[in-house]
């Protein structure tokens, strides 16, 4: 079938138009969101912002909200963890890792007490697990928290994960004015997870700290919500930090769960190790942070509180930002639940 040869030239000229605006839109806000969380205009991992597409929804953060069921179930890929098996992979096969975390899953009661299964190791690799490919082992560990690992590195053939229930993965971030919790999302951000385990494996987390803090203002209500015909900031309602100790070695994080930013979601700023916290219901930020964790509604106050605390001025790529004169230093703590 021939395509007739006067729509050509009008054709291809409005679908270019169109590619130039979005691409215009999207570079818009690649830059805003830059700006927002950098202090220069480098290509470290503090700028390093691009957009991406992920799910809606994180969770219900306004108060009395009910934890919502996040729409992921993945795992780190090379690592073999180890620990009691409730369910036999040799017994067991399916045909994929999301499918084994989800076996693993249904094995909680949902009513926030113990997983019967709180991890999982799945064999993927067709060519490196030969006769052993779909193989499903569902595991309990003794300490969720600090998972037994058998094997990590490239030349391991299997996918593993945890899964905790909605009172477990509940780590403790303490500071001078009262302790966060955080609740993980290993199924969603695993490798997030992962490296906040190793941090609280540590004795001592040197150089975690809080060192930006800025209120909702007048733009958005104490439940995070955004005030009609309001600004967008400055202040932007988030604390901001780094995860970073010093003499151990990190790695950039992969992106991983990118939903929309809600009051009391902890996301990296690029990579890592810098975070934030969100005071704030952030629509407008779309879908462009990893966000692994969040605070409850209960310790938002916490946070107000940091918010309130001495500020110097800064402009970091010509945007006004709130820098704390006095850094906010953070522990790792264990939270009995």
């Amino acid at each position: 079938m021939g395509r007739r040869q006067n729509d050509s030239g009008f054709g291809k000229f409005t679908i270019l138009s169109l590619f130039l605006m979005g691409a215009i839109s999207c570079l818009a806000v690649y830059l805003f969101l830059t700006v927002v969380f950098s202090p220069n205009n480098t290509t470290a991992s503090l700028s390093s912002m691009e957009h991406v597409d992920g799910v809606d929804d994180l969770l219900n953060h306004e108060e009395g909200g009910e934890e919502e069921e996040r729409p992921c179930c993945d795992g780190v890929k090379h690592l073999e963890l180890w620990g009691d098996a409730v369910k036999w992979g040799s017994d067991f096969r399916v045909n994929s890792s999301k499918e084994c975390c989800m076996a693993c899953k249904r094995m909680c009661r949902g009513d926030g007490g113990a997983c019967l299964c709180n991890s999982w190791v799945f064999c993927g690799d067709r060519d490196a697990c030969g006769p052993r490919f779909g193989e499903c082992w569902l595991k309990r560990q003794k300490d969720a928290l600090n998972p037994e690992r058998r094997d990590l590195g490239d030349k391991v053939m299997w996918t593993s994960g945890l899964v905790f229930d909605k009172g477990e993965g509940i780590v403790g971030l303490e500071t001078d004015y009262g302790i966060l919790r955080i609740k993980l999302f290993p199924d969603c951000a695993p490798q997030s997870a992962s490296y906040i385990l190793e941090l609280l494996a540590l004795p001592h987390c040197i150089g975690c700290q809080i060192y930006r803090s800025e209120s909702r203002g007048s733009f958005w209500d104490s439940e995070g919500n955004h005030i009609k015909k309001a600004s967008f900031g400055p202040p932007f309602a988030l604390i901001q930090g780094t995860f970073e100790s010093i003499g151990s070695t990190f790695k950039d994080i992969p992106k991983e769960y990118c939903p929309t930013i809600r009051r009391g979601s902890v996301a990296w700023v690029g990579s890592g190790p810098e975070f934030f916290i969100s005071l704030a219901n952030h629509n407008e930020w779309k879908n462009a942070y990893t966000v692994f964790g969040s605070i409850p509604s209960e310790d938002m106050e916490i946070l107000e509180k940091i918010a309130q605390l001495p500020t110097k001025s800064d402009v970091w790529n010509g945007i006004h930002v709130a820098v704390l004169e006095n850094p906010v230093s953070l522990r790792f703590r264990r939270i009995t639940t």
